[in-house]
């Protein structure tokens, strides 16, 4: 069975076997192909935003080993990226993505990652220009960015992975600018993944439970400084809140972010992945 609709490109088109051209039609067979079972990622063009260090380093250096060719931006040298841009200024990001095209010649995969903590603090006792800036960076950076990158995927029916977090799903008392941005890009995902579907590109989202390292270990600290109660109790309550009671580690989000690049996922759009051993609740 054929399925047509004029003037569209139809989302399975990349990966089914026969297409037809009739005029301005185009007619794609509906799963007339079995999925490849192909996990790697050879030869695919890869942009990790803020992939430095932490999760992004963790996913560059994942789909780096299964194939990809795989550039990184930072806002600044310190980690030596590929590109420097705060994706919060649309000079920087425009420039970037130029860069990318001139560079690798297109683009096959992007992974917003980039993403600030936050200010900790009651809303009523909240910065509202440190509120403001958490915002711009973590949802108005994943905007710029895909904004820039979407006509380069449209060429190579692309994918977007979009870092959220747990806190996405559930709340996360004391840190709302954080969880607004991060709410918001579960809501772009899903918008785009319907915007964009008719033209071959997917967009899901993960969401990482508490991830261990360095910047964990620092938001622990500012709400150990914020509520008076010892960082070690934090610790545990944040392990108490999961079924499997432990964090995970940033290879695990890499893990869900390379089978969402991969030919394996072809049919997986617009959804929310939680990677965080189950979150029952974001209370202790």
């Amino acid at each position: 069975m054929a399925w047509k609709r004029p003037g569209v490109r139809i989302p399975l088109a990349p990966l089914l076997n026969s297409v037809m051209f009739l005029g301005e039609t185009k007619f794609y067979s509906m799963a007339t192909s079995t999925n490849s079972q192909d996990f790697s990622l050879n030869g695919l063009r890869v942009l990790v935003t803020g992939g430095g260090s932490g999760i992004g380093k963790a996913i560059a250096d994942a789909m780096t080993h299964a194939g990809a060719r795989v550039v990184v931006c930072d806002v600044n040298n310190s980690t030596k990226p590929n590109y420097v841009c705060d994706v919060s200024n649309s000079r920087d990001v425009d420039a970037m993505f130029a860069a990318i095209q001139r560079d690798l010649g297109g683009l096959d995969v992007l992974v917003n990652n980039v993403g600030v903590p936050g200010p900790t603090a009651r809303v009523d006792e909240m910065d509202a220009d440190a509120y403001d800036e958490c915002v711009r960076i973590n949802l108005g950076g994943t905007f710029r960015c895909t904004k820039a990158a979407v006509p380069m995927l449209l060429k190579t029916c692309g994918s977007i992975i979009n870092i959220s977090t747990s806190a996405g799903i559930f709340g996360y008392p004391l840190r709302s600018p954080y969880v607004a941005a991060k709410w918001g890009i579960i809501g772009l995902t899903k918008s785009w993944a319907m915007e964009l579907g008719a033209d071959g590109v997917r967009c899901n989202a993960i969401c990482p439970g508490s991830v261990s390292g360095p910047r964990m270990d620092g938001v622990i600290e500012r709400e150990a400084a914020a509520t008076g109660v010892s960082p070690q109790s934090i610790r545990t309550g944040y392990e108490n809140q999961v079924s499997m009671k432990t964090f995970i580690d940033a290879t695990d989000i890499a893990a869900a972010a390379v089978f969402l690049s991969s030919p394996a996922a072809r049919f997986i759009t617009g959804q929310v992945l939680p990677v965080d051993g189950n979150i029952e609740t974001m209370r202790a």
